[in-house]
């Protein structure tokens, strides 16, 4: 175990420190579980970022100028539970002692809207890593946009904390190695590096030079040995906000669980209770009271709290200087702050592409980068790309230019093949505020990116995904590439809007539906293949998108059938209904871009679109068959595809798996008859 008698910090130093070490020890023990191991060991690092470097205003946690902080490994929470009720912000001693209970702020994972001052919301290790590259990039692109010469208004840094777990996870390479190529010299990344994981040392699996791999992705790296020395981590800080082309890595050696007798450098630490006996010798150790718990000596709080004045007086200093530019550039400064704000500007829908009949069919993704391109046009915010497949779906902003090192302030992100570290950049993006991100891959491999799309619905971040090449119409290249349970499975992530659009005029509503949304993120769900314009007589898109499903089509005052389908099977579902009411049959269609929204609407509109009384139904789309069950009913069919596909081209393959309106139409038939 490390000397405790000898700090390498002065006594105040060294107060401030053990108090935060006591309140993660007290919380996890009184909740009876949680992570008291990397607090500890963390809170020399976290006390000097955040009484000596971080730029932040306890008073007012949404500062924009502010600094950003990331704990990636939020199984530490307790270390930033610590710290923001020691600095000041809107959390109390007793929200401590609450830890991970009911109702409480300070639940076992930091949360973002949940506690005052937590950036983001983490726990799934290497999301905050990356969410911190999508700060950094969003910080960028600002101040190339907004900065002038003589008035940097956009101006901070992003820190992260993040340890082994985070390391070891893929989507950190990822994130990094972006990173690292786009020279973002404002993110700064604290690695603990403990070598301690849940199952033993991390040399049971982890032996690679961390070192040298962030320095082949053009990282600065320092290394400080001693994780208690607030002196050394300080001078690595400022070195590291010295560096100027570079993201920079601080690999931290600490002890996990510092202080502990029987516990410190142990597996045991990691995510359980030190226990009562062994937190009053450890209590004891670092010279706190022993036998008293949640004890927070008045010289530490006084001096954290000093925080509050230093934050308004940075915050001031920025709105006076905030005053003066948009006394020079007033309508530069009001476009900042409403895409801050996220307000729409005036007309930014007007001048959208119309679709007609006459026009030819058109894939919906084609349809979507022409209506990507008009409100590019007229919202600035908007800034995204693709995974390596910005061509296939058309995700380009053609009168923008790349974000690159030298090129910040441009709109096209290129991300490489790195889906999962896209997902979470785009809601470190969302997170910072000031731009609309969007990104885009082929549908089947939003696999890739679930864990973001989920944590971006949990944080409510208003995310557009693109996915494109929607199901086994993509044809020849074969099952590997044919989503069929991907839109069942987004749909099934809470707080997540999936639209699959029939034809280029819904793409159209679909959009303009997205970046009205403010509340949440919206999949678009696009095909390859060109589908017709759909030719409507009594019914607007424009109006019934934002409903999820509307009739399309009705042969008759009272139906004898409904026909619900979505995407590039709308088109087959009304060919259906066409020879349907040449047969005498009263068909009404209905197209159900989103169940979602349709769920959203008044029971009076479901009733009215999907009448209780009518039982002959049938859905139609192009995946699996799960979840349309409570929209076909009992006596209803499915047509789906609940296997997975195969290689030919795309039409053969909608044939041979029975979507065509023949095939439909003798289910129709056969169904009218039981």
């Amino acid at each position: 175990m490390a000397d405790v008698t000898s700090p390498t910090s002065n006594d105040l130093d060294l107060l401030c420190i053990n108090t935060i070490r006591s309140l993660s020890m007290d919380a996890v023990q009184k909740a009876n579980s949680g992570h008291p191991g990397a607090p500890m060991g963390l809170a020399p690092a976290a006390y000097t970022l955040w009484t000596r470097i971080l730029k932040h205003n306890p008073s007012n946690p949404s500062w924009f100028n502010r600094d950003r902080f990331i704990l990636s490994g939020g199984h530490a929470s307790m270390l930033l539970y610590s710290m923001l009720y020691l600095t000041g912000y809107d959390l109390s001693l007793d929200d401590i002692k609450n830890f991970r209970q009911w109702g409480s702020k300070t639940p076992g994972h930091p949360e973002y809207r949940h506690t005052p001052g937590v950036e983001t919301t983490t726990g799934p290790l290497g999301q905050g890593f990356a969410n911190g590259v999508g700060m950094a990039m969003a910080e960028r692109h600002l101040a190339a946009c907004y900065n002038k010469q003589h008035n940097d208004i956009i101006d901070h840094y992003t820190y992260v904390i993040c340890g082994d777990g985070d390391m070891m996870e893929g989507i950190t390479s990822e994130a990094a190695s972006l990173a690292g190529h786009l020279g973002l010299s404002k993110l700064i990344c604290i690695y603990d590096d403990n070598k301690i994981s849940i199952e033993g040392g991390t040399g049971i699996t982890f032996t690679e030079d961390v070192a040298a791999r962030f320095k082949s992705y053009n990282w600065h790296v320092q290394k400080v040995e001693d994780g208690n020395s607030v002196d050394a981590i300080l001078k690595a800080l400022k070195k590291a906000k010295a560096e100027k082309k570079r993201p920079s890595l601080i690999m931290l050696q600490t002890h996990i669980a510092y202080g502990s007798p029987n516990k410190q450098d142990s597996a045991e630490a990691h995510g359980a209770p030190l226990g009562e006996e062994e937190i009053r010798l450890t209590k004891k150790n670092l010279g706190c009271p022993a036998d008293s718990a949640f004890c927070v000596p008045d010289g530490a709080l006084l001096f954290c709290r000093k925080c509050i004045e230093t934050g308004n007086k940075a915050e001031s200093k920025w709105l006076k200087r905030f005053k003066s530019f948009k006394k020079e550039f007033p309508d530069l400064a009001a476009g900042l702050m409403d895409a801050i704000n996220r307000k729409l500007p005036e007309g930014w829908d007007g001048g959208l592409p119309d679709f007609s009949v006459k026009d030819g069919a058109v894939a919906t993704r084609s349809a979507s980068g022409k209506i990507l391109n008009a409100l590019a046009g007229k919202v600035t915010s908007l800034i995204g790309g693709s995974a390596d497949l910005a061509p296939s779906n058309n995700t380009i902003i053609k009168n923008s230019c790349d974000f690159q090192k030298d090129s910040y302030h441009g709109r096209n992100i290129r991300f490489g093949v790195r889906e999962h570290a896209m997902g979470a950049i785009l809601s470190g993006m969302a997170l910072h505020r000031g731009v609309r991100p969007f990104g885009g891959t082929f549908l089947v491999f939003a696999d890739y990116m679930r864990p973001s799309i989920r944590l971006a619905a949990l944080m409510k971040l208003p995310v557009i995904y693109v996915f494109t090449h929607d199901s086994i119409a993509v044809g020849e290249d074969g099952p590997t590439h044919q989503p069929v349970e991907h839109v069942c499975s987004l749909r099934a992530i809470p707080g997540l809007t999936v639209i699959r659009p029939a034809d280029a005029n819904e793409t159209k509503e679909a959009w303009r539906f997205a970046l009205k949304c403010m509340e949440g993120p919206i999949a678009l769900i696009l095909s390859r293949q060109n589908l017709p314009v759909i030719e409507r007589t009594g019914s607007n898109p424009a109006s019934l998108l934002e409903n999820g499903a509307y009739i399309i089509s009705d042969s008759g005052s009272k139906p004898s059938l409904i026909i619900i389908a979505t995407g590039s099977e709308v088109h087959i579902a009304l060919e259906a209904a066409k020879s349907l009411t040449a047969k005498g049959v009263s068909v009404r269609v209905v197209s159900m871009p989103s169940q979602e929204l349709f769920e959203k609407t008044r029971e009076e509109y479901r009733e009215e679109v999907l009448p209780a009384g009518i039982k002959n139904r049938i859905t139609v789309e192009a995946g699996i068959s799960t979840g349309w069950k409570r929209y076909a009913g009992e006596k209803g069919e499915m047509l789906g595809i609940d296997s997975f596909g195969a290689s030919a081209p795309g039409g053969t393959l909608m044939k041979n798996y029975g979507f065509t309106a023949d095939n439909i139409v003798q289910k129709a038939i056969k169904l009218l008859q039981s």
